[in-house]
């Protein structure tokens, strides 16, 4: 299992002891760092201010939402970074959810999947840089359909680095995840458990299997995953410091009818407590359904508690079909998870 930093997103302004973590990833030979972007600070911005300051780890987005950019911005963005960090750069890609999408995008949100395939078909055009880009779909057209009619295809100035530069979609109902078999060099999940390993396996597995598939399977695909790790000697008390980040997924990223990262944590067993936690962060009753994220779900998702508990623990994660596990945290801690994971 390859090892990643995840430097997380922004709140009201740039998280601390960011470029010290990096500087750590870096000496302890990680594989990657990799930026977030929510309705606050962008992905790419911060990616490339802090990716100056390595020469060897890979630099990928987890995410760009779609939405954010049209497909030819987020291909001109990759062939720019990829250059600029002399061909390390991973594009991380996802749909986010309507809330996002459509508050504060402005954009609809209606057909993910199908946007989706033709949004990375627009961006490999862009990449191989075979010809002008043209492209006549549901959700985009190249040429634009109508306007002014004076709309001509274009073929990037920029010669790409890399071809082939891996594409990786943020997925977690299984359509979506197949659909990263399908078309993707990569499937990154925001919340994963060892319980689940199999049913990712299975959705993946559909996507492997479909005609023009990129990859016939797991071997030659990456799964970039976040695995929280808090180390303490108090379970409970490390368990608290990832409560109030559960809790905002499975009650407030969404609506009470449409929260993808809900249905992550149901699908596992825990429809009930998901509906308490759900009822009260939408009932503005915040602490409480923090106080409700049960233990047990928090040691499913993540691994806390003494470096011991830890280490015993992350041997059922390393049989897992994740390829690298994405840690954040303090650089002090970054060293002894390594030695646990990798």
């Amino acid at each position: 299992m390859k090892v990643g930093l995840h430097t997380g997103y922004w709140s009201a302004g740039p998280p601390a002891g960011v470029l010290e973590s990096i500087g750590e990833a870096e000496r302890l030979g990680f594989d990657s760092i990799w930026t977030a972007e929510a309705y606050g600070s962008d992905a790419l911005t911060p990616l490339a201010w802090w990716g100056r300051a390595t020469s060897k780890v890979r630099l990928g987005t987890s995410i760009m939402q779609m939405a954010a950019r049209t497909p030819t911005a987020a291909a001109m963005a990759a062939l720019t970074l990829d250059h600029l960090s002399g061909g390390r750069f991973v594009m991380g890609l996802g749909a986010s959810g309507p809330q996002v999408v459509e508050g504060w995008y402005g954009q609809p949100y209606p057909g993910p999947l199908a946007r989706t395939r033709e949004y990375v078909d627009i961006v490999r055009q862009v990449l191989e840089r075979n010809a002008p880009v043209t492209y006549d779909g549901e959700h985009f057209q190249l040429p634009f359909r109508g306007g002014t009619g004076l709309g001509k295809p274009l073929k990037s100035t920029v010669h790409p680095l890399r071809r082939d530069i891996p594409i990786m979609l943020a997925a977690e109902g299984p359509k979506n995840v197949a659909l990263a078999a399908e078309i993707c060099d990569g499937w990154m999940p925001l919340w994963f458990s060892p319980k689940s390993d199999q049913f990712y396996r299975d959705a993946l597995a559909q996507g492997f299997a479909r005609e023009g598939s990129r990859h016939a399977g797991l071997g030659t695909f990456e799964v970039v995953s976040l695995l929280p790790v808090i180390l303490g000697d108090e379970v409970e008390k490390c368990a608290d410091v990832l409560r109030p980040m559960l809790a905002l997924y499975i009650g407030g990223m969404g609506s009470r009818d449409v929260n993808f990262h809900y249905e992550v944590f149901a699908r596992l067993g825990y429809e009930g407590e998901c509906a308490e936690i759900q009822h009260l962060y939408l009932d503005g009753r915040k602490s409480e359904a923090i106080q409700a994220v049960p233990t047990a779900l928090v040691e499913d998702f993540a691994l806390i508690g003494p470096l011991a508990k830890v280490t015993d623990e992350a041997a059922r994660w390393k049989q897992t079909l994740i390829t690298t596990a994405l840690l954040a945290g303090p650089s002090s801690q970054l060293e002894p998870i390594m030695e646990v994971l990798a």
